[in-house]
């Protein structure tokens, strides 16, 4: 890692240190690991953490896998569903080729617009 690049077959926890890194050199807002409630008709049932919150509105999901499957991109979706968030990235950093996803939520209804911001 001496010349500036992490390349790949790192942790994940490795990709999430360089990225805290360059969303700071870039100036952009992002909250590393940022805990979530999670809620079942109206009641606050856990929480989980998301790797970074963009903005207080992005939900930025790291992978250091050889290669991401159906259920990490399932998952992914569910968290965007869970926390009412629009726009969600899906980033791989464990293939031979950096793998990202860029996210959806069709169930978005901005309850919580302003809520995380």
């Amino acid at each position: 890692m001496c010349n500036g690049s992490a390349g790949n077959g790192f942790q994940e926890v490795i990709y999430q240190r360089a990225l805290d890194i360059e969303f700071g050199l870039k100036s952009i807002s992002a909250t590393r690991e940022y805990e979530m409630p999670i809620y079942y008709k109206e009641q606050q049932i856990g929480t989980r953490r998301v790797d970074f919150l963009v903005d207080g509105k992005i939900s930025v999901e790291l992978k250091a896998l050889t290669q991401l499957e159906d259920v990490h991109l399932a998952q992914a979706i569910n968290y965007l569903e869970a926390y009412d968030l629009e726009i969600g990235l899906l980033i791989n950093f464990g293939a031979k080729s950096l793998e990202f996803k860029r996210l959806i939520n069709k169930k978005f209804n901005q309850k919580n617009k302003g809520i995380l911001s």
